[in-house]
């Protein structure tokens, strides 16, 4: 009788266990900063408010040491990476764009000519004025987007087919990869169109715009916010973290004759268009404002299952480009930025409660520092010119083979060989390599050469070979892989740009705040491919079907 009880206790108690509701989130929030570096948090943390950047510290659990695993380390794979858990050799955005031999040119990460654009019924009211500065090949090719070459699942994916497309996911950004990515195969993407200030989608998605976002672009934001001046959010005087306003080291936008303050932006749309408004941090603030009509147009955290919002701030990016990470004017973006954040978290506050939200913040990449500041300061620190570079290679290939058109192309530091034209000029590809790599090595600045053969040949682990390994694909990387030096670049001599192995432009932040999350913090060190699998485990799904990430060790509310 008494084993006869014992053995009933132990059938009860998991059937006890198993009746519990399973708590989940009401709405995942996932906001990514494009070039935010770590440091960011800190340098400015004296002048952030408390219910920005702040409270996502104070209240959440930071992970200090989370880094990219792979290069290039450019947009496109970063969003792609956090949201499916993998890296570009397993999700297959092994770039922005990238040679392709099977088209025999260069493609973009999102480009998809099988879809169209779909537009807000204002457009050709509103566009009028924009039409005559975009060149008509650009017109149409604004929506042709949806993310067929991503080729995994995302967390976002794989949370609608688990609650039957009961969930919605919808992803926002100024940059259609910033939206389309994390917006997976199975959600919604907007992203903003440079010609007309207005949010557009693709036939991928719908044939129609909701009506909420038709509305909002009726609201004629993108002209509000560009009918005014930027000036600094403070006093200038007091932006003592950055460089002097007036500095060698930053890009003139068109219209100005220096790159200082004020901006009068109704003045420059007319030399810029509406696309200037990526370039000020109002560009965040058009975001943020589209994020909170999304939330509230889809009724998002409010529906019968866990509901997603991806929200990627680009702004960050082209101000980091144009002028460098150490501008005032870098300083004011991340400032109002962090305004804008507070509004967003106070929104959720009262939507459904912060409670109920599951917020990360991270970011897409980081950004080096401008080189020629480095070398004024007698830092090691250059430039080199790929295209030139490319010029002289070809000369010294025709010389050596009496062959032309031996290099299909050279970009995203990697060199691609036509295979077929080797083979009909009887040239190995292991002795072309072998003398390439050797005549790229003489240029200062170069670190190393490695070849894919060498990269294929085994499994690497925690050195520079690794983080090629991981961001390689056979099917659309090169054959040769170039190795910059720290703080030297291919690019121009104002702003800045990013795409290395380098610490500067893999250390990010990572913050999770809201539902069942421990206020905290680790040190230990962490990948951004973990962030998908943290998720997919707090929301008891499955992984995204090519993770490589494991989830993150965070302390959870009981």
């Amino acid at each position: 009788m008494q084993n006869l009880f014992k053995l009933t206790i132990l059938f009860i108690f998991p059937s006890f266990l198993c009746s519990q509701p399973i708590e989940r989130p009401k709405l995942v929030v996932g906001i990514v900063v494009d070039q935010m570096r770590f440091d960011y948090i800190y340098r400015y943390w004296d002048r952030y408010e408390d219910n920005g950047i702040k409270r996502l510290v104070n209240q959440g659990f930071n992970c200090n040491n989370t880094h990219y695993s792979y290069v290039p380390t450019y947009t496109a794979p970063g969003h792609a990476t956090i949201f499916t858990g993998t890296t570009p050799s397993g999700h297959g955005i092994v770039s922005n764009d990238w040679y392709s031999r099977e088209k025999g040119d260069m493609i973009y990460c999102t480009e998809d000519k099988n879809v169209n654009t779909v537009r807000s019924i204002r457009d050709e009211k509103s566009r009028k004025i924009a039409r005559s500065m975009i060149p008509e090949v650009f017109r149409e090719k604004s929506g042709q987007m949806s993310p067929a070459n991503m080729l995994s699942s995302t967390f976002g994916d794989e949370l609608r087919l688990f609650t039957n497309q009961k969930s919605k996911v919808v992803g926002v950004a100024l940059k259609d990869r910033g939206a389309i990515l994390p917006a997976g195969h199975l959600g919604d993407a907007y992203w903003f169109d440079a010609e007309s200030g207005d949010w557009i989608s693709s036939t991928f998605y719908m044939n129609a715009l909701p009506k909420w976002v038709q509305e909002f672009n009726n609201l004629g934001l993108t002209e509000q916010y560009l009918n005014q001046i930027w000036n600094t959010l403070l006093p200038i005087k007091t932006y003592t973290e950055s460089l002097a306003d007036d500095n060698p080291y930053e890009f003139i936008i068109k219209g100005k004759t220096k790159p200082v303050f004020p901006y009068d932006l109704k003045t420059l749309t007319k030399d810029n268009g509406m696309g200037l408004i990526r370039f000020t941090p109002f560009g965040n603030s058009l975001t943020k404002d589209i994020a909170l009509a999304a939330i509230k147009g889809e009724n998002l955290g409010k529906n019968e299952a866990t509901d997603m919002i991806t929200i990627s701030f680009s702004s960050t990016d082209y101000i980091g480009h144009s002028f460098g990470t150490d501008a005032i004017e870098t300083q004011d973006t991340y400032l109002r930025l962090d305004k804008d954040l507070a509004e967003l978290f106070s929104f959720l506050d009262n939507w459904v409660g912060m409670e109920n939200c599951l917020v990360f913040l991270t970011a897409d990449h980081g950004s080096a520092r401008v080189p020629a500041q480095l070398s004024d300061l007698k830092m090691p620190a250059g430039y080199l010119n790929f295209d030139t570079i490319g010029d002289s290679l070809k000369t010294k290939l025709k010389e050596k083979y009496n062959a032309e058109n031996l290099i299909l192309s050279i970009n995203n530091d990697q060199v691609y060989f036509d295979h077929e034209l080797l083979k009909k000029n009887n040239i190995q590809l292991s002795e072309i390599v072998a003398f390439v790599s050797e005549f790229l090595m003489q240029f200062k600045g170069v670190q190393t050469v490695y070849s894919a053969k060498l990269i294929k040949e085994e499994a690497y682990k925690n050195d520079m070979r690794a983080k090629i390994q991981k961001g390689f694909m056979e099917k659309r990387s090169g054959d040769l892989f170039i190795v910059l030096e720290p703080a030297w670049m291919d690019y121009g001599r104002t702003g800045t740009t990013h795409g290395s192995n380098h610490s500067y432009d893999t250390h990010i932040p990572l913050i999770f705040m809201g539902w069942k999350v421990e206020k905290g913090e680790t040190s230990k060190i962490n990948y951004v491919e973990d962030i998908a699998p943290t998720i997919s485990q707090w929301l008891r799904i499955s992984f995204p079907n090519a993770m490589s990430g494991q989830p993150i060790e965070i302390p959870i509310k009981r």
